[in-house]
């Protein structure tokens, strides 16, 4: 198997594990704010583990990456204050529908920070996978629901936006580390969102059970193990691809959303699902490199 296609493995096994991030907000049953902020506190003892580790091994994290893992950390702390909240106004799957629209934003913008112009295969199946996520968004479809669709968008569209600058940040800072830049991170984003939690509709700071079960289980399964999955993976492939790929979460969400929340997509949500599998399966895929030609035979083809 290529490095390459290792590395796409490595970034959809991320992508299905911060699927299920949604639908275990909506069982904990607690406040938008308060689900932002325990997912990220109970994440920082692993992550500090992990990243103790990585620097016993790598050496102290840059100052550049730190730097970009502490902005990256207040940006988190953004994108998931509006994504809790856009969970309450539309549901958990098209609020990460709505969230996965970074895609967009993420492939220009490291087209002009990072000089990654978008292959043509990305460029393709960009438009493909947007119309996916309309249908499943269902902007066209009556059968669609939400206590407030309309601010349910507004939600999603802020935390693409954060998504976006998380994704770029990360990317910039991560220094070929994955468990060093996203602990830095995940600790600015706990007191982030604690300081900014009263905007948002306030958290509670006291535990209650079984809620925090559910909290603890989306702070070791998708916001450390995904999350450090998705973080290896930035700094080694093009961050347009790395957004795409994400885009696996969205489609997976809705289908864990209707098992366990009994949230019911259309057919027309259900055929976006199958328009987003076809766009990334085919935007990942590179072309073979051409084989080396040994010197000999290049100087007998160069006579002839």
């Amino acid at each position: 198997m290529s490095a390459h296609r290792r590395i796409v493995l490595i970034a959809i096994a991320g992508a299905l594990i911060i699927s299920a991030s949604a639908p275990l907000v909506r069982l904990s049953g607690v406040s938008p704010a308060t689900s932002a902020l325990f997912r990220c506190a109970y994440a920082v003892p692993p992550m500090l583990v992990l990243a103790w580790l990585e620097r016993r091994r790598l050496g102290p994290l840059p100052v550049k990456g730190a730097l970009a893992a502490w902005a990256a950390g207040v940006v988190f702390a953004l994108d998931l204050l509006f994504w809790h909240h856009a969970i309450d106004y539309v549901g958990a799957g098209l609020a990460t529908v709505l969230g996965n629209l970074q895609v967009f934003i993420v492939a220009f913008a490291a087209w002009g920070l990072f000089g990654e112009r978008p292959s043509a295969r990305l460029v393709v199946s960009t438009p493909v996978v947007f119309a996916g996520v309309v249908l499943i968004s269902g902007l066209f479809d009556s059968a669609a629901y939400g206590s407030d669709p309309a601010m349910g968008v507004l939600a999603g569209v802020a935390t693409s936006l954060a998504y976006a600058a998380f994704l770029l940040l990360m990317k910039r800072g991560g220094a070929e580390r994955a468990a060093g830049p996203l602990a830095h991170a995940t600790v600015v984003a706990t007191l982030t969102i604690a300081v900014l939690s009263p905007l948002f509709g306030g958290a509670d700071f006291v535990p209650e059970w079984p809620a925090h079960g559910w909290l603890l289980l989306l702070a070791l399964g998708p916001q450390v193990l995904g999350w450090s999955l998705i973080t290896f993976t930035l700094p080694r492939q093009p961050a347009a691809l790395t957004a795409l790929l994400l885009l696996i979460q969205p489609m997976t969400t809705v289908a864990l959303s209707a098992v366990a929340l009994g949230e019911r997509p259309s057919p027309l949500q259900l055929a976006g699902c199958a328009v987003i599998v076809l766009g990334v399966l085919y935007g990942s895929r590179r072309k073979p490199e051409p084989a080396a030609v040994p010197a000999g035979e290049r100087a007998e083809s160069s006579i002839g």
